[in-house]
């Protein structure tokens, strides 16, 4: 017996070899303007005697699974009880585990205790992945990402506060034009405030069923980046970014024009020149029809 998901299934790239727990259907929230991942869903919380029916099959078929990802959206919206007994399932049923993730909105994390969300980390659960989208504000309200600077600042402080390993992602191009600088800017004072341990960066791709919900929500013309702008906003990224802890930061996801990466503040002088190259050697960019979200 295997399981049995709803689809689409969706798990960030580091998570490629991971065993998937589906804790929620769809996303709480689901009204991003640049996210088309659960459209098709309405949030729900599934029952956790079906999950641990999950966990106590997998757990014999796949014994000695190492990494569990915790689906769909934001499982972080669980209850806090009910999250603990279904990692403490977990840990029970695999004896070999070095690590239990999911994705968390910043809301997940500020509507939770700090007593919560040290004892979800004592449970079991170690890492979380965040969308930081943009730092801009002007921005996060165009997209209707449904949170400031200020509340994801806030969010991710308290979740490496209370021990997680903390991924974020950015989205390059998601302000178009007119608002690249701000965004490259704002988006690393965030970052330099948070110091995630991943900082991973997207380049904004719309499925053809929200763009045109993307582009009213904007509420006023939108020029997206060419890829050279693309390498540009980058380049202004990296360079506004000052951090003093280990930083471990990619563009290598599907959407990117290049895959890019390295290790800041250690690695960022190495970052920048390859940046610095493409922009004047665009021949060895991926080609288009290769990249999508």
């Amino acid at each position: 017996m295997e399981l049995v998901y709803d689809y689409p299934l969706y798990r960030p790239p580091s998570e490629a070899n991971s065993l998937i727990f589906q804790v929620t259907l769809g996303c709480s929230f689901n009204e991003c303007s640049f996210c088309n991942m659960y459209r098709t869903k309405e949030y729900f919380e599934r029952p956790i005697e079906e999950i641990k029916r999950e966990i106590e099959t997998m757990s014999k078929l796949q014994p000695n699974v190492t990494r569990i990802f915790l689906a769909d959206g934001d499982a972080l919206n669980v209850k806090t009880g009910t999250l603990i007994d279904i990692l403490s399932h977990i840990k029970t049923n695999f004896k070999h585990l070095e690590r239990i993730s999911c994705y968390s909105m910043p809301k997940n994390l500020l509507q939770k205790t700090d007593d919560e969300l040290s004892s979800l980390k004592k449970s079991g659960l170690d890492m979380v992945y965040l969308g930081i989208e943009s730092g801009n504000n002007t921005i996060l309200k165009k997209v209707t990402k449904g949170a400031t600077s200020e509340t994801i600042i806030n969010s991710c402080k308290k979740a490496k506060k209370n021990g997680f390993i903390l991924s974020c992602m950015i989205i390059l191009g998601l302000g178009g034009k007119k608002y690249s600088d701000c965004h490259a800017v704002d988006t690393s004072r965030v970052i330099n405030q948070i110091e995630p341990d991943y900082l991973g960066a997207l380049t904004l791709y719309m499925e053809p069923n929200i763009e045109k919900e993307f582009y009213a929500k904007f509420k006023e013309p939108f020029q997206p980046l060419e890829d050279l702008e693309i390498l540009s906003e980058m380049e202004n990224l990296v360079s506004n970014i000052d951090v003093k802890g280990q930083v471990i930061f990619r563009a290598n996801h599907a959407s990117n024009v290049y895959s890019i990466g390295g290790t800041l503040p250690q690695e960022k002088d190495k970052i920048l020149e390859k940046i610095r190259y493409l922009k004047k050697h665009p021949e060895n960019l991926k080609p288009k029809i290769l990249r999508r979200f």
